[in-house]
């Protein structure tokens, strides 16, 4: 609510330098008659497949349940719910009246077909480095799907926010266009693994915080963010551990979602690991290559075993006890499934939300995959008993001091679940 007020108040200079921008704005683009396939050279198909799978494109542009890329996922924003359109080839309500030039306008100034400026949730801020190569590709791909004739939803913003006039002040404030430079000076894998972290892979736009206009802070890239109700957590600067990363451990989380010395992928980010390990393993060894260049790892000090006694006399000691110490209590009936709490991130984080939604939605592997597999406990456990158990794993398993606010984080989580 404070955000939203404070966005309130500076309105009128961002709708000054909208007014600015938008005299200034660029024009619809021409329609053209829907390609067909024999255009594309297959080996441009199956490259802007490689560069979809790792933006992760079909997961912001497909429903729960709906057709592949047809639209209508809701994105959370601090002022509403934007839903990803349809970017299928349909030419009535997806992009197959888009010409090549329209497709790499949009994806690298943020800037519709017909001259409308896009919202920043599609993140054309990093799809703006991509390479001439990689756009033709990946219209290439999309243009080679099956059209589904499909409308999304209107977006949930308050009024003032649809006036897309607006949406160019933002971007004079909040977006600099700019394809990728390589580095030289760099290692060849190392400047690949930049490329597609800070261009298609985008994944500043989880792990980055953002300010007041919810623009990625650039002094503090993939230091952090918010996505969907889970914490992403630091992937550069400073971190701390239970085990440090290797570039062993960090690609094969990368492609498998799962680490037995750091945790396992959930959220938003379970669908990553799903989509590169479809990709050549290199993408995902670029990625944790130059992840390790710009992470600086410190080891977590173990748990004190006065600490440790202390804990089991929380009063979530006994709900552990009886709802997953079976898993991950770490005696001989523990399941070889479950991860050693005292390694996991979300034991260790600085927020609560991650553990909470561990025990409220749990873990199931994505379709075709394999791994370990956590039953959700939203249906049976009250908040309380939630916000008991979080407590005790904290204090059990981390040298950290108490979650704040887990009492509001559990409320916020358990109401977030409830929703349809």
């Amino acid at each position: 609510m404070i955000r939203v007020l404070l966005l309130l108040l500076g309105l009128p200079v961002v709708a000054g330098l909208a007014f600015l921008a938008y005299a200034l704005s660029p024009k619809a683009m021409e329609p053209v008659p829907r390609q067909s396939r024999a255009v594309f050279s297959e080996l441009a198909i199956e490259r802007g497949q490689r560069v979809a799978r790792i933006g992760n494109c079909q997961v912001c542009h497909t429903a729960k349940g709906g057709p592949s890329y047809a639209g209508g996922y809701g994105v959370e924003t601090p002022f509403g719910t934007i839903y990803g359109t349809n970017i299928t080839p349909d030419e009535e309500t997806g992009i197959g009246s888009w010409s090549l030039e329209a497709f790499s306008r949009a994806l690298r100034q943020g800037i519709g077909q017909r001259g409308e400026h896009l919202y920043p949730a599609f993140p054309y801020d990093h799809f703006t480095k991509l390479s001439d190569g990689d756009v033709s590709a990946l219209y290439a791909f999309l243009m080679t799907r099956e059209p589904v004739r499909r409308a999304a939803p209107e977006n949930d913003l308050p009024a003032l926010l649809r006036f897309r006039p607006l949406l160019a002040g933002w971007k004079l404030l909040g977006f600099s266009e700019g394809r990728f430079e390589p580095d030289p000076a760099t290692d060849e894998r190392v400047d690949y693994g930049r490329y597609l972290v800070e261009g298609p892979g985008h994944c500043g736009a989880c792990h980055t915080p953002r300010n007041l206009i919810q623009a990625e802070k650039s002094s503090q890239a993939l230091e952090g963010g918010l996505s969907a109700g889970w914490s992403a957590p630091a992937i550069a600067g400073r971190i701390e551990v239970a085990v440090p990363w290797t570039q062993g451990t960090l690609e094969t989380y990368l492609r498998d979602g799962y680490s037995v010395d750091h945790g396992a992928a959930a959220g938003p980010m379970q669908p990553v690991g799903v989509n590169l390990a479809r990709t050549p393993a290199e993408d995902a060894g670029a990625i944790a290559a130059y992840l390790l260049s710009v992470m600086a790892q410190d080891v977590r000090r173990p748990v004190e075993p006065s600490q440790a006694e202390a804990a089991e006399r929380l009063p979530g000691a006994a709900l552990f006890a009886s709802a997953c110490a079976q898993c991950h209590g770490g005696g001989a009936s523990a399941s070889a499934q479950g991860l050693p709490l005292e390694k996991s991130g979300a034991t260790h984080a600085e927020t609560p939300r991650n553990l909470v939604n561990f025990i409220l939605h749990g873990r199931q592997p994505s379709a075709g995959m394999i791994g370990p597999a956590m039953p959700g406990f939203a249906a049976i456990l009250t908040p309380a008993q939630v916000a008991e158990i979080a407590a005790y794993v904290r204090a059990r398993y981390s040298s950290e001091p108490p979650f704040a606010k887990l009492g509001e984080t559990v409320d916020e989580l358990v109401a977030k679940a409830a929703q349809p």
